[in-house]
């Protein structure tokens, strides 16, 4: 549904601002002015982002908005904007709302009719994937992997025949945990690359298979510190492959399924490719019909 633009008018406009994930000096121009002109700002954590306002000689009311209290915050924020204030969104550090608070706010507004206007700049994500060597054509954003081993497990078995690269954020007490079960769900010659601290004076990037960045990070004594980006190659395509008679490894999956159960399948299929049992046993689930 399209926005009145009378009400829009008469309404103040919010601004989705980006911050930096690490070096202050990637903040834009426009988002250093933008912060100075608003009447409020809405930060994850006001403490946090009241030392970027410092480093910037910015002084301005602050509202803390973050997960526990968003719906409640949301309605006196969309109250001051329909009274015609502008004001800013921040997160601790990135672009808000990527795995950040700001959906209730933001929707709210667009449902009453308030401008909504990003401000762009830094993201984790992006900034990550840039760097990373790893196919960008297409690429899923999964957030943060459940916390608990069970469903964490299961989310990346239900991935691991994702074509498409995977990205996850996550934190440095899990890491070691994680990069082992990507390596024992999708196979320790799968390709994964973390980005650790980026734009921080010791970014550092963790290249190659699941089985050795394991190795390399359980070794490193700065391996498990700093907030992460995690990134998988996605089940490389038959079109990617060259033209060297390597199997067609889906037909393979097809052939063998119709006379086979699905382990056994996988099991033949990882003998003959190469490629991870459990990689190709959802491979197998996501090739049969419905």
């Amino acid at each position: 549904m399209k926005s009145d633009p009378g009400s829009q008018a008469r309404s103040g406009t919010l601004y989705i601002v980006a911050t930096p994930i690490g070096n202050l000096e990637d903040l834009s121009p426009r988002a250093s002015s933008t912060l100075a002109s608003v009447a409020v700002i809405a930060a994850e954590d006001t403490r946090h982002s009241g030392r970027l306002l410092q480093h910037l000689g910015i002084s301005k009311p602050m509202l803390a908005l973050h997960d526990h209290n968003e719906r409640d915050r949301a309605s006196r924020l969309l109250d001051r904007l329909e009274s015609g204030e502008d004001v800013a969104l921040v997160s601790d550090a990135g672009t808000p709302l990527i795995s950040d608070p700001g959906y209730v706010l933001v929707r709210q507004a667009r449902e009453r009719g308030i401008r909504v206007s990003p401000v762009p700049g830094p993201c984790a994500l992006v900034t990550a994937l840039s760097a990373a060597g790893l196919p960008t054509d297409r690429f899923l954003f999964a957030g943060f992997l459940p916390s608990k081993r069970g469903a964490r497990r299961s989310e990346l078995e239900a991935l691991a025949a994702e074509t498409a690269t995977l990205v996850f954020y996550e934190s440095p007490h899990r890491i070691l945990e994680t990069v082992a079960e990507i390596r024992d769900v999708m196979g320790g010659e799968r390709e994964i690359v973390l980005g650790r601290e980026l734009t921080k004076t010791f970014e550092t990037f963790y290249a190659g298979p699941a089985g050795e960045v394991c190795q390399v990070i359980e070794a490193d004594p700065n391996g498990a510190r700093g907030e992460f980006v995690v990134m998988i190659h996605g089940v490389r395509r038959e079109s990617d492959m060259d033209d060297t008679g390597a199997v067609d490894t889906d037909k393979l999956l097809q052939l063998l399924a119709a006379e086979l159960p699905v382990k056994k399948v996988a099991k033949i299929a990882a003998e003959l490719t190469g490629r991870s049992k459990n990689e190709l046993y959802q491979r197998v689930l996501a090739l049969k019909p419905e």
